[in-house]
């Protein structure tokens, strides 16, 4: 706790004492939250979910230090990636997302949406944030706790769900009527004054637009633009969101050798959706996205690539009678190929290791679902809501790569890869008990099919073949439930309470695919078992009247048995395995205050003790070792100033323990502390310009070890201006 210290003293002290000195006088006002939408697919005041919920809002996301959406969601404590590193230097097959400590890996125990549509990649699970429309974000609703009662098998940690602004307003809009002070506050510093009552938020002229120009150290330079142009008669609206973006990057090994440099990347994305109003109740919305990204690992001969073609259609009706239903399709088309290497002792040379030349997947799905009630009844206890649907997902895909290097050229290849099909019933019902007294179920049945999953090496140069394998299909079937209550004992205190199931399914990567990091190489393992979790929470939270003050406390434990790890064999060796039984159990504190209208102070803590209870007969030499890349504290603080009327700072720091980096506990991954810095400044009511630094004290925090201590960092100090036009 001592070297936690000046960054309070910094986030706290020094601002407060310059905002008293210039402070701007304005009526204290009640700010109500948004109803949440992810959290069980009814949309429901959070004074009702039993679960733990956080959500940012549009302005809080533009206004936040970091440059890459992953790097703002860490403001709360439960997020992290399976590295500290974030998406803007991270292999895109260690962005997996893992909330409470919930055992990091590449593949994500945490199900990314937008729009309700699955982000999380095919074939390994983990999350591409590059290829994400942030500018055209409503909001972002974070769940912490198990979602697979109503998300299925991705969700088994939680679920975080990237919700677009609409483009049509919506003709029947249910408002949350101001009975109860919110339990949550968006976190929209720059607009204390604002109530957020309604599901969307609606905009009075849809015809608008915003580019935003970068410019930074290490070669950083990128653009986006969003814009919307709706027709006169209000039925139909059009939106792009496109950005451009490259850096010379940072180089990212502790004491770099000749033959470390920068790791370079290099993307571009583009999105337009178009949404049409068929009648009054019924609009018809669709999705056309195209992505592709070139990354450089830190040295000459390790790069990567990722490319993907996505498109969605989602039909939705809102009748007068209560009854609201969607209708979803989509489909995805990606590949993914990247290049490992060996590095000799003094980092002067390195030799390839594997050609992973092509890993391309499919992915094709689809949803659909009915809500009855109305969720304004159910905020005032006078009504329930009932939620029933189905979806599916079918993926297919395999890595085909290059290997045994020798003299100079791979001599031979591999191909491996399968199928998988998951579709799900799934049903949500929340009602009133007693006054101020709300229960909430869910319930899911999934049947999960494995099929023509095969491994194939041959000989390149006499095209023998040397492995040819075929695995058996298997299908299994998953049951989920979970029980929640919310009782408000006060007008300022909630008590939540909830209890689920979850599963998660192996991927395609997990199951089929190899890898390499510097001298280990990691098998793919063809007879995992899915993981199953039983969970549960109990939590308060305390809102003032008028919603100045806010506190919250949870306390959780989930249980995980099966666990996919990544098992060490021999110093050079390790095998993706099922571990018998783990245990994630924390504390999570957190709270705002509004000390002015113009200034607020948030933090975020978690306590996550995360154990191997048992490693079975082929991992004993786990059991009692903590799970790696699992810190068991985790501070996350920040301070928003409207300094003037055209002048806004936003400070934020994350600090975490140390971890480790193997399973066997036995790299050490140091303490770690990040601060970044934001200021903005309104040069006229169209034109802005921002000046930002990421990691601002210059920290030197650890990402990787090797077990030849080799050290990776996160990127040093860095700083951009970006100049942004709205029209």
């Amino acid at each position: 706790m001592p070297r936690l210290l000046p960054i309070l003293l910094l986030c706290g002290l020094c601002p407060a004492l310059s905002a008293y000195a210039v402070a701007i006088s304005a009526p204290e006002t009640t700010t109500l939250p948004p109803y949440v939408v992810t959290a069980t697919r009814l949309p429901q005041d959070p004074a009702t979910l039993p679960f733990s919920t956080e959500v940012f809002t549009a302005e809080a996301l533009r206004r936040s230090p970091a440059r890459t959406l992953d790097d703002t969601l860490r403001h709360s404590a439960a997020f992290s990636l399976f590295r500290r590193s974030g998406s803007g230097t991270a292999n895109p097959t260690a962005q997996g997302v893992s909330l409470r400590g919930l055992g990091p890996s590449g593949a994500s125990r945490s199900l990314v949406l937008l729009d309700g549509i699955p982000l999380n990649d095919p074939f390994g699970g983990w999350v591409a944030w590059s290829k994400l429309p942030v500018a055209s974000l409503d909001r972002v609703e974070l769940v912490r706790g198990g979602g697979s009662a109503s998300w299925g098998g991705s969700s088994l940690g939680g679920v975080i769900q990237l919700l677009s602004a609409p483009l049509l307003p919506s003709r029947r809009l249910p408002l949350l009527p101001p009975r109860r002070p919110p339990l949550l506050t968006p976190r929209d510093p720059a607009r204390p004054e604002q109530s957020v009552t309604n599901l969307v938020t609606l905009s009075e002229n849809p015809s608008t637009g915003r580019v935003v120009a970068t410019l930074g150290e290490f070669g950083t330079r990128a653009v986006n633009l969003v814009g919307t142009i709706a027709d006169g008669s209000g039925a139909n609206a059009f939106r792009l969101d496109a950005s451009a973006a490259a850096t010379d990057g940072p180089r990212l090994v502790l004491d770099p050798g000749p033959v470390d440099q920068p790791a370079d990347s290099e993307t571009q994305r583009a999105q337009l959706t178009w949404a049409r109003r068929i009648n009054d109740s019924v609009t018809l919305t669709t999705a056309a996205r195209l992505w592709r990204e070139e990354r450089g690992n830190g040295t000459p001969y390790q790069r990567n690539a990722s490319r993907e073609a996505f498109a969605s259609a989602t039909l939705a009706g809102t009748p007068a009678t209560g009854l609201g239903w969607s209708a979803t399709l989509y489909g995805q088309d990606q590949d993914f190929r990247s290049t490992f290497s060996a590095v000799n002792a003094t980092r002067t040379a390195e030799t390839p290791a594997s050609d992973q030349y092509a890993v391309p997947a499919t992915a094709a799905g689809t949803a659909l679902q009915f809500t009855f009630g109305d969720p304004a009844d159910l905020a005032v206890g006078t009504g329930s809501i009932t939620t029933l649907g189905l979806d599916a997902r079918h993926v297919d895909g395999e890595s085909r790569e290059f290997f045994f290097f020798n003299g100079s050229a791979f001599t031979r290849e591999r191909r491996s890869g399968g199928a998988q099909t998951v579709a799900g019933l799934f049903a949500s019902h929340a009602r009133p008990l007693a006054a101020d007294l709300t229960f909430t179920s869910g319930l899911r049945l999934d049947a999960t099919r494995r099929t023509a999953g095969f491994r194939r090496e041959t000989n390149r140069t006499s095209g023998a073949v040397l492995l040819d394998q075929r695995y058996p299909d298997r299908d299994d079937l998953a049951l989920n439930p979970s029980l929640g209550l919310a009782w408000r004992a006060t007008k300022q205190l909630t008590a939540r309470a909830a209890a689920y199931t979850a599963y998660r399914t192996p991927t395609l990567n997990e199951l089929y695919r190899p890898f390499r990091v510097g001298p280990t190489t990691t098998r793919a393992n063809p007879t995992l078992d899915p993981e199953t979790l039983l969970g549960g929470e109990l939590g308060l939270d305390w809102t003032s009247t008028a919603g100045r003050y806010g506190l919250r406390a949870t306390v959780f434990q989930n249980d995980l048995d099966g666990a996919i790890a990544n098992v060490t064999l021999n110093p050079t060796t390790r095998e993706r395995r099922n571990l018998d039984s783990t245990r994630v159990r924390g504390l999570e504190f957190g709270g705002h205050w509004q000390a002015l209208p113009s200034l607020r102070f948030e933090a975020d803590y978690l306590l996550s003790d995360a154990r191997v209870l048992s490693g079975g007969p082929a991992a004993s030499a786990l059991d009692g070792r903590r799970l790696a890349q699992v810190p068991r504290h985790t501070l996350s603080t920040g301070v928003s100033w409207q300094a003037t009327r055209a002048l806004a700072l936003d400070l934020r720091a994350r600090t975490t323990s140390a971890q480790w980096e193997d399973d066997l506990n036995t790299l050490n991954l140091a303490h770690s502390t990040r601060l970044d810095l934001a200021a903005r400044y309104e040069l006229t009511t169209r034109w802005q310009i921002t000046v930002a630094v990421e990691n601002l004290l210059d920290a030197k925090t650890q990402t990787g070890r090797t077990s030849t201590s080799v050290i990776n960092l996160a990127p040093p100090r860095r700083t951009r201006v970006e100049l942004s036009y709205e029209w």
